[in-house]
């Protein structure tokens, strides 16, 4: 088997990095070896792999589902959002420059496509299948002619389409018909057909409208995936939520973050935890945070108000594309000075890359901002200096009494000044910073972690002795698999993986404009 298979979407957040996953997991259980692939990947939720690249993390779980390690392969091109008009573009894991958007789809984009290609195919002379994922929406036709990531690449390598709808939003019907219509004959031609995800209620008052999307396209339904809450993975971002509604929105995406949707496992212990995560602007690997959601009696709520964190036992201030953006955001809201008389009372806080960054002393960045020199909040004994080589790394450790790993992605460089060691920050008080993401995700130094906070806090919470994240996660990418398994024509899917489109499939006018 040497197979091939392109998951679009009608639009953003239809569910192809759940889909794509799922995929994965259902091949990988039937002993085909698979790997994922996103040509270009826009996120500021990353992973760094064990050579070191920085990759988008919904394809670092992706690999997970397929049951091997990421690589830069994976995620050639991916895109860090700076602001509104420019990113940071990160080629085969190491960042190559800052390009607006303009710029990039000007021409830049266009040329990697070599680079693109290349890896795809080594993944494809390497396993048996490679279950592609595309970008946004492949009708989008405004980009169409520089694109790299849905029809530019599916074209390139040949690769069937499935088209991912999410029936909750509404309009599917017309998403999926409209998508296929606005493409060119060549790219029609590689559209095999549909897959509706998230669909609640009986499926037979649904089968009327897909057996006439057949008759009006040509192309039929692989399946029809329920709703499920808690199934997500890693998601690529956050961004363009409004900032009153985060609080809401962060808190649906990403592996555990769907948990937040629901009742919190009650506590072991006689009280609940509660963590308030300051919702910085260009908040990055928000993700840090899953581990602590997923404990009984931990309840994670994104916060943009000094008042919502005079309730919580812990604060976190995530990491973040933009250090000082972020801090200048802090002390606009009022939150800097909350921050400040939390650490002066002796209530936890715990800062995570950027938001580690954000309570030291100073900060001198002619790199990311070019603000130069900057105060920080000055609750640790903590300057740094932004480096223009950024740090790409995955630390291991120990820290209070536990074994710890994590991973590096920053610009800034720490120097450490006082306070006694945590990671490769430190603490002053019960105020902790560390430039590792993922390190909560370690379940003895989580555990630990917590009775330190729970103590501080005065609160009468004891963690779970046996809540082991990789288990949650695992669990998590099973029944991704299983949602496949039972919900989709995985004979039709196998089909399709293996020998590509169905030939003959009719043109549906007008097509793609000149």
């Amino acid at each position: 088997m040497n197979g091939g298979l392109l998951v679009a979407g009608t639009t953003s957040d239809a569910g192809k990095s759940v889909v794509t996953a799922g995929i994965c997991r259902w091949l990988v259980r039937q002993g085909v070896k698979v790997a994922p692939f996103k040509a270009q990947n826009m996120s500021l939720n990353s992973f760094v792999t064990r050579e070191g690249a920085e990759i988008g993390r919904a394809q670092a779980m992706q690999a997970q589902a397929c049951r091997i390690e990421p690589t830069a392969l994976m995620n050639p091109v991916l895109l860090k959002p700076g602001g509104e008009q420019s990113s940071q573009v990160v080629l085969l894991g190491k960042p190559v420059g800052e390009l607006s958007a303009r710029g990039y789809h000007g021409g830049r984009q266009q040329r990697l496509l070599g680079t693109v290609l290349d890896c795809l195919a080594e993944l494809r002379g390497t396993y048996d299948a490679v279950i592609c994922e595309g970008a946004g929406s492949p009708a989008e036709i405004n980009l169409r002619r520089t694109d790299i990531v849905n029809m530019g690449i599916a074209r390139n390598a040949r690769l069937p389409v499935l088209v991912v709808g999410d029936i909750d939003r509404g309009g599917v019907f017309a998403s999926f018909f409209g998508t296929v219509a606005l493409l060119s004959p060549e790219d029609q031609e590689l559209v095999a057909g549909f897959l509706v995800n998230k669909f609640r209620g009986d499926v037979s008052l649904l089968e009327p409208g897909l057996e006439m999307l057949q008759g009006l396209t040509g192309r039929r339904t692989y399946g029809v995936l329920p709703f499920r809450h808690g199934l997500g993975i890693d998601e690529e971002d956050g961004m363009g939520v409004p900032p009153r509604e985060r609080s809401r929105a962060w808190g649906r995406v990403s592996l555990r973050g769907t948990v937040r949707e629901s009742a919190v496992t009650p506590p072991v212990g006689e009280d609940v935890l509660r963590v308030a995560v300051c919702a910085i602007p260009l908040m990055s690997n928000f993700t840090d945070v899953d581990a602590l959601a997923a404990e009984p009696g931990v309840v994670v709520r994104f916060v943009d108000r000094p008042e919502e964190l005079a309730d919580a036992d812990l604060v976190v201030v995530p990491g973040t594309r933009g250090t000082v953006r972020a801090l200048e955001w802090l002390r606009e809201r009022g939150l800097a000075e909350a921050l400040v008389a939390r650490a002066t009372e002796g209530r936890p806080i715990l800062g995570v890359c950027g938001g580690f960054q954000i309570l030291g002393e100073h900060i001198d960045d002619e790199v990311e901002s070019r603000a130069g020199a900057v105060p920080g909040l000055g609750l640790l004994p903590v300057r740094v200096r932004f480096a223009r080589e950024k740090t790409l790394t995955r630390p291991r450790g120990e820290a209070l009494g536990e074994r710890v790993e994590g991973y590096e992605i920053h610009h800034g460089v720490a120097s450490v000044e006082g306070g006694e060691a945590f990671l490769d920050g430190c603490r002053a008080g019960h105020t902790w910073g560390t430039h590792w993401h993922g390190s909560l995700e370690s379940d003895g130094f989580r555990r630990a972690f917590l009775r330190e906070v729970a103590a501080a806090a005065g609160r009468r919470f004891v963690p779970a002795p046996d809540t082991s994240f990789a288990a949650l996660r695992e669990e998590q990418l099973d029944r991704l698999g299983d949602l496949i398994e039972q919900h989709a024509d995985t004979d039709a899917l196998w089909r399709l993986i293996e020998s590509g489109a169905p030939q003959g499939l009719p043109f549906i006018p007008p097509g793609a404009p000149a």
